[in-house]
């Protein structure tokens, strides 16, 4: 999978926008998108056709951002699941940059995560 982008961001209007538009002029195609904000920092987390126009954009921006390899996992669809998941994580003492949801099917939801520490936690994440 490619790599998931953790980008900082000004809690305003058209900062995302921004962002969009710098990543549609280079050409990047987005693949999956999530993120929030409260009070004067929010933050994307995303996935493109295209790291390295991806990188480039971010640079070029002085945006200020991590990347890393998408872990993928399938977690149990009911209260607990996503529970069970970080708790493993924090008692393996990783750390969760950022988490991307995929898609339900059934009674499990597939997760792409950005840790810290990706040795660590592929044994847990790739049960």
């Amino acid at each position: 999978m490619a790599q998931q982008f953790i980008v900082q961001l000004q809690n305003r209007p058209g900062a995302l926008a921004s962002l969009s538009e710098a990543l549609a002029a280079r050409g990047v195609d987005l693949r999956a998108i999530g993120g929030g904000g409260i009070g004067d920092l929010g933050h994307i987390i995303l996935t493109t056709a295209d790291d390295d126009g991806t990188r480039a954009v971010l640079t070029e921006g002085g945006y200020t951002f991590i990347e890393g390899e998408s872990i993928l996992t399938e977690v149990d669809d009911r209260p607990g699941g996503m529970a069970r998941v970080s708790r493993a994580l924090a008692d393996a003492g990783v750390n969760i940059y950022g988490h991307l949801f995929l898609g339900r099917w059934g009674d499990r939801a597939m997760f792409a995560f950005v840790v810290d520490d990706p040795e660590k936690a592929r044994p847990i994440l790739e049960r």
